[in-house]
């Protein structure tokens, strides 16, 4: 039975002082992203994973067009338990409609995200995806719009997201230092990428913490294989299927070998993971959890890696051609 799991340990973010649960519950799919998930089975998701530590919860008006921070705030609220005891995260700049990181409009956005969630104010505003904005828009307008949300206590710490990683340090050298306390970055920490590592020596220079999502690669890492609209090469495709067969005969998870490979870089605060059922919530867990004891499957993890070897690292494009 999951209680008997034990708690998944926390890691500090940054120069946060916040400390975020190491496996983080991305709140995506409470918007029937990927298939309906009743109010009944959000709420005891929420409430299972709160139970065993996980702390932090992310979420954005553009997930299920709004519908994820909405059950999100009904699932915390039945939680009845004080709000410093969880981390909640929200965007500003991508919506259903579209994107817009006017100042104007991400100042309205939070107020809208705030009355969604049920919350005074969000531990966390990013901006949503900023390789599809103008960069420069980010670093003159968007960021000191957010600074004005902090000085008002709507939200206490900004950060930006993004699939390339050079929009990160093309942010963080133009911004004031500690202006941005988080990025959130996903797809590139896990068997078949891992190119965030590189980065990492420079974020911490900058003081910023790490959030690492998507340790399954969108789907890549699992024994399904990814859906139809997946932006990898076939070559990745390929190989992605190759290494869940390769498990498969070895009477091994792909899915949760991939989450234990994301969780044992330590200088990634939270590995951001989409739940939308408490069967997902034990699982995701129970990795942890067997990680944190018995450390990680060394040997299938190399073998895994010498299937990738030939497409490591390789991602796709995202955003739109900045000038």
């Amino acid at each position: 039975m999951a209680s008997s799991l034990g708690k998944v340990e926390l890691r500090t973010l940054g120069n946060t002082g916040l400390k975020l649960s190491c496996v983080g519950f991305g709140a995506s799919p409470l918007g029937n992203v990927f298939g309906p998930v009743s109010e009944d089975d959000a709420i005891a998701s929420v409430r299972l994973a709160f139970s065993l530590g996980i702390n932090f919860f992310d979420t954005s008006p553009y997930y299920g067009g709004t519908l994820s921070e909405k059950v999100l705030g009904k699932t915390l609220k039945a939680l009845n338990v004080p709000r410093n005891e969880y981390i909640v995260s929200t965007k500003c700049g991508r919506y259903a409609e579209g994107f817009d990181f006017s100042a104007e409009r991400v100042t309205n956005s939070i107020d809208e995200s705030l009355a969604r969630l049920q919350l005074d104010y969000v531990d966390i505003l990013q901006c949503h995806d900023i390789e599809f904005g103008n960069l420069d828009q980010i670093v003159n307008e968007t960021i000191p719009a957010l600074q004005k949300l902090k000085e008002a206590g709507k939200i206490r710490f900004i950060g930006i997201t993004g699939l390339p990683l050079e929009v990160f340090t093309y942010v963080l050298d133009r911004v004031p230092p500690g202006t941005v306390d988080v990025i959130l970055s996903y797809c590139h920490y896990s068997v078949n990428d891992s190119t965030l590592d590189d980065l990492i020596p420079y974020l911490k220079s900058k003081g910023v913490g790490v959030i690492s999502a998507s340790p399954l690669a969108m789907g890549l890492l699992t024994e399904a294989g990814p859906p139809e609209w997946h932006p990898a090469s076939s070559e990745l495709k390929s190989a992605s299927q190759a290494a869940a067969a390769f498990c498969q005969k070895k009477g091994k998870n792909i899915s949760k070998l991939a989450m234990q490979y994301s969780l044992s870089n330590k200088d990634i605060s939270s590995v951001l993971v989409g739940m939308n059922s408490v069967k997902q919530v034990e699982e995701n867990v129970a990795a942890a959890i067997e990680l944190a004891n018995n450390g990680k499957d060394e040997e299938t993890l190399s073998e895994l890696e010498a299937i990738f070897k030939p497409v490591k690292n390789q991602t796709w494009p995202s955003g739109i051609q900045q000038s």
